[in-house]
């Protein structure tokens, strides 16, 4: 998993409230557990004005235009600000490989649905909850400036805007320290990586028949 301390980069306004799992990767789309791929199909049904398909390919397929992700100064996108309860609906955690695979490293909204916040963190892509006014003042200044770059540091759990004023946020201690060193589940699983193998070599020697060693 990629590790997150600092980050800059574009923000791109998804301005709707409650945006679900299957809106962020419709469910076709859902044909293999590799995190990757999914990228493409994000947001496939507002991005495109056909129904996409699984393994079809997306070029030659007629744009919506006037969806934020299609527009000129937004690509490169790669921090998401959307409205409240983003991520409702179905548990899938393809919702945060796509937004991951697109390049996007955090989500910016007033709140989310909770199984896809907890998702997000085993993901490496970052969830910040920030009050309803806060969010409708980066709405506003996006919408002012192309190009509209925020920066958000981890360590100090701060979202800092191009002008220099700084966005408190919080976060689980637990959490943080995952994402700052890059460790999902087998990450943290991995750190005790000596004292598994030990184990094994125990268990092997009690009771070699579970390692197949005797016939």
């Amino acid at each position: 998993m990629n590790k997150f301390t600092l980050h800059t980069g574009i923000a791109a306004p998804l301005d709707r409230a409650n945006v679900d799992t299957d809106m962020i990767i419709p469910k076709q789309f859902l044909k293999s557990i590799k995190r990757s791929g999914f990228g493409k199909n994000l947001f496939d049904e507002l991005r495109y004005l056909d129904e996409g398909q699984p393994d079809q390919s997306c070029e030659g397929r007629p744009l919506n235009t006037e969806f934020v992700l299609n527009q000129p100064r937004y690509q490169g996108a790669s921090i998401l600000l959307a409205r409240e309860n983003f991520g409702c609906g179905s548990s899938r955690e393809h919702a945060p490989w796509a937004l991951d695979d697109y390049g996007f490293r955090c989500v910016i909204a007033p709140s989310f649905a909770e199984i896809f916040y907890n998702n997000c963190f085993k993901n490496g892509l970052l969830p910040i909850v920030l009050r309803d006014e806060q969010i409708d003042q980066l709405f506003a200044e996006v919408a002012e400036t192309e190009g509209y770059q925020l920066s958000i540091d981890l360590e100090r759990q701060l979202v800092i805007t191009p002008s220099g004023e700084e966005m408190t946020f919080s976060i689980d201690g637990f959490r943080k320290h995952c994402l700052i060193n890059g460790l999902d589940d087998i990450g943290i699983t991995l750190q005790n990586e000596a004292d598994i193998r030990a184990y094994e070599e125990r268990r092997r020697q009690q009771a070699p028949w579970l390692f197949g060693a005797i016939k």
